[in-house]
């Protein structure tokens, strides 16, 4: 009797165990194979919405639909960066999911509908700006509190040393190459130091526009693709000096700048987000990034300092103060690793295919514009090393700072520390580019017009 009913239940629990095992296979794949962060099953299901949509000739730029967009396009350009032999290792995922996207908008290879919805989305959300304030607030209050008083004072003086020399390095090695000093000074070297497009290209072709008495499209177009290249330049940068930190530990914080340990001195606190987040109190903090922002916005009315970093000056303030609560803090700090982790590919892409026009990258690649360009960051960066090394910070971490000073603006801060890995590096990174390149920017316009008159 027992035998039967035994044989009984080890038949009825055998199919219970098969259907038990096909759900783990598929839990297994849900959470093991992945593009990027997003499941492979999602992200296939997102393919084919996608391309149901844009064979019916049109694709929302609503949010809801722009999230699935970018997620699909962006991680899947990361990834295959990512994927690429050698060059994965040293920046090619930030690389690919900036420039990539702009190559097949050039070739038209990009469907219209999702070149127009992207674009559309891109400029009437300023999503980069939401992701910059994100990032540096929840990084600043991820820090240190003694890291962050030491550090910001500790930066400049590698800054200003990098950018010296750097200059310097640029102006002989294009007059090696048959250069005048006047043309490599300012359409190559200071355009690669001056912060991005908006504040940097674009102040600049004004400039150069009333000064030189030129058109001011003439003189955006040879410095635009400048900006870019040297943002290229030091991506890749970036992903060398993030691979030295591996083979070399010592020579590197991974994002902590200052060697000295002692009050725990450059830890993160993020590391210590033990997973329970208090919804509550992540809602606060991406509440605080976004007033900061708006903060900054009247700053910049006012002052014309730049939006980031007068929001960035107030967090430091903050955090300083003391003013914001732990469990605020604590806040910040998961908006920050959400948007590090999930949102840096999507808006990589977003910036490739709205505001990155591949033709004007393309025209800058002569033989002597490379080599000049390359010259002024490797420069620019040993210098920011060494220096940050004597004054007692690390040498890997401080290069990575430098790198930033020949960023493309913020974009270009969130392509440099991505590949780098040290997001949260990015306080010092908008203090590079930002106040950087607007005095760079600023004091070679005031040289340019005393000198020409």
């Amino acid at each position: 009797m027992n035998t039967k009913d035994d044989s009984y239940v080890a038949h009825q629990e055998k199919p219970c165990t098969e259907a038990i095992s096909l759900k783990d296979k598929w839990w297994h794949i849900l959470d093991n194979w992945k593009v990027g962060i997003v499941p492979l099953p999602l992200f296939i299901l997102a393919g084919v919405l996608i391309c149901i949509s844009c064979l019916n000739g049109k694709l929302s730029s609503s949010i809801v639909v722009m999230t699935a967009t970018l997620a699909f396009f962006g991680f899947a350009c990361g990834e295959f960066g990512k994927r690429l032999p050698y060059l994965g290792k040293i920046g090619a995922a930030a690389i690919c999911a900036t420039f990539i996207p702009s190559m097949l908008v050039y070739y038209g290879w990009l469907p219209e509908v999702v070149v127009k919805s992207t674009t559309a989305f891109y400029k009437s959300t300023d999503i980069l700006y939401l992701y910059i304030c994100c990032v540096i607030v929840g990084s600043i209050m991820s820090m240190n509190r003694t890291t962050l008083i030491r550090g910001f004072f500790r930066i400049i003086f590698p800054m200003v040393c990098g950018e010296i020399v750097g200059m310097t390095v640029g102006v002989a090695v294009g007059t090696l190459l048959g250069m005048t000093p006047f043309q490599t000074f300012f359409f190559l070297v200071l355009p690669i130091m001056a912060g991005g497009v908006g504040e940097g290209a674009i102040p600049l072709s004004i400039g150069y526009a009333t000064i030189l008495h030129m058109d001011q499209g003439v003189a955006l177009g040879k410095v635009l693709p400048i900006v870019m290249l040297g943002g290229l330049s030091a991506v890749v940068m970036a992903g060398c000096l993030n691979q030295l930190g591996k083979r070399f530990p010592h020579l590197t914080g991974n994002g902590e700048l200052l060697q000295d340990k002692q009050d725990n001195v450059g830890k993160s606190l993020t590391d210590d987000v033990n997973g329970k987040v208090d919804v509550t109190a992540m809602a606060s903090g991406a509440l605080l990034a976004v007033l900061l922002y708006i903060l900054g916005m009247l700053i910049q009315k006012y002052t014309s300092l730049p939006a980031p970093v007068g929001m960035l000056f107030i967090a430091v303030l903050l955090k300083v103060a003391n003013a914001i609560s732990p469990r605020i803090l604590e806040g910040s700090q998961v908006v920050y690793k959400f948007f590090q982790t999930a949102v840096t590919y999507p808006v990589l892409f977003a910036v490739g295919v709205a505001i990155t026009p591949w033709h004007d990258l393309v025209s800058a690649f002569t033989i002597s514009n490379v080599i000049v360009i390359i010259s002024t960051v490797a420069a620019l960066t040993l210098t920011g090393a060494l220096v940050g090394r004597k004054l007692g910070m690390h040498p890997i971490d401080v290069a990575v700072i430098s790198c930033c000073q020949s960023g493309q603006g913020g974009t270009g801060a969130v392509a440099i520390l991505s590949a780098a890995d040290r997001m949260s590096l990015m306080p010092f990174a908008q203090i590079a580019i930002r106040v950087g390149g607007a005095l760079n920017v600023s004091l070679s316009l005031l040289i340019l017009s005393n000198f020409i008159l």
